[in-house]
């Protein structure tokens, strides 16, 4: 079949399994051209490791620095007619590219929530790794079920206290409008905190941890935005920002949890980038379109791969950490700039529909929602005829 583009509001359809591909392997080359901190993890676990941040992540501990890693994803797999979702040709192509440079990696598809999943990887660190030195913590999910009570939790994306009405750019109709959003109630506030916050982080080092796979010493990360005063509103002092708050009690926790071991772990703050979680929330789409024409213009702008590859070198095991005032490994400093946020603010109080693509970055902002299906990539050919099917080898 000839795969173009389905888009429906903020989230598109479908995938393209060569753009996947040559997407999967830039970022391979990119890691690979980059100088790498001496110290070096050997065995990593991902768990959200098929798209974005989580899948940077695996990219950088294989090809970076010759690390065996063990993927979890939640991923839809092709048929005759369909396509897969993006990260199940993310991984496909990620596996094999590992395959060819001798990269030892397998992967688990199912819900990482589930005590199921856990046990399946820990499972397989066992018999094949014996115990993990690095744990990569990247899920997004809008829901989440209680392994144990078999509740489900929902996630909202709403200010706390009052309703909020901002300016918004609307993607589908592509025009500069406006967006109210009412206040969350407790429940949705809680609802969020559990889909979203630190629990089931603290769930998978406490199963890791109890079945004997962490390394001495092991390292682990969740990943966060925390973002400046243009983001509050809905982002940072909203439900989403309480979630993430959590995220800094389960890093504490972990840490006393794991004082045995000596083990390290932290919440990292990075760059505001094009996902289709950030698509979703209301001003993410114009706050990244201005950042991008900043920080574009600056040459410091860093995607998900830049971010990444940074962090492992500078952050994680670099020998002077760069924290923020919270203890987090502070990997968004450059974003965060006076400089760069107030030249942000003056494009956003200032852009109409009028002048969005010469107030902002809306191409860059499109071109990359576009590559996280694996369309719009260079050197592909978006006109071939070819077959959705594609194998995911080493799929535990």
């Amino acid at each position: 079949m000839v795969i173009k583009p389905k888009i429906r509001g903020f989230i598109c359809t479908n995938a393209h399994p060569a753009g996947c591909a040559a997407h999967v392997n830039e970022q391979i080359a990119y890691v690979k051209s980059q100088p790498q901190a001496d110290s070096k993890p050997q065995n990593v676990l991902v768990i959200g490791a098929s798209t974005g941040y989580g899948l940077a992540s695996r990219i950088t501990a294989a090809f970076g620095n010759g690390a065996k890693t063990l993927g979890v994803f939640f991923e839809k797999e092709p048929t005759e007619k369909k396509t897969a979702s993006a990260g199940w040709y993310n991984t496909a192509a990620f596996q094999q590219a590992a395959d060819e440079a001798g990269l030892w990696s397998k992967n688990i598809n199912g819900d990482a929530f589930s005590h199921e999943i856990k046990a399946k990887a820990i499972e397989t660190i066992k018999a094949e790794l014996g115990k993990v030195d690095l744990v990569i913590y990247s899920l997004a999910s809008p829901r989440r079920t209680d392994p144990d009570t078999g509740e489900v939790y929902s996630s909202t994306l709403k200010p706390i206290g009052e309703g909020v009405t901002t300016k918004n750019l609307n993607t589908s109709k592509r025009i500069i409008d406006s967006v109210s959003v009412e206040a969350a109630n407790e429940a949705e506030i809680q609802g969020t905190i559990d889909v979203m916050g630190g629990a089931d982080w603290e769930l998978w080092i406490k199963a890791l941890s109890e079945a004997g796979v962490l390394a001495e010493g092991f390292k682990t990360t969740a990943y966060t935005y925390i973002g400046k005063k243009l983001t509050w509103p809905i982002y940072g002092h909203a439900t989403i920002g309480r979630a993430k708050e959590d995220l800094d009690r389960a890093a504490a926790a972990i840490k006393a949890s794991t004082e045995a071991l000596s083990g390290q772990a932290y919440v990292t703050s990075l760059n505001a980038v094009v996902t289709q979680a950030s698509s979703a929330i209301p001003i993410m789409p114009l706050y990244i379109s201005a950042m991008f024409k900043v920080m574009k213009a600056d040459g410091t702008y860093e995607g998900c791969i830049e971010q990444i590859q940074a962090l492992f070198r500078e952050n994680l095991y670099g020998e002077s950490p760069r924290l923020d005032d919270g203890g987090r490994l502070f990997q968004n400093y450059k974003e965060l700039e006076d400089s760069v946020q107030d030249r942000v603010q003056a494009i956003w109080d200032g852009v109409e529909t009028e002048t969005i693509d010469e107030m902002t970055d809306y191409v860059g902002y499109h071109h990359e929602f576009l590559k996280l299906f694996g369309f719009d990539v260079d050197g592909v050919d978006y006109d071939a005829d070819l077959s959705p099917l594609a194998e995911i080898k080493h799929l535990i």
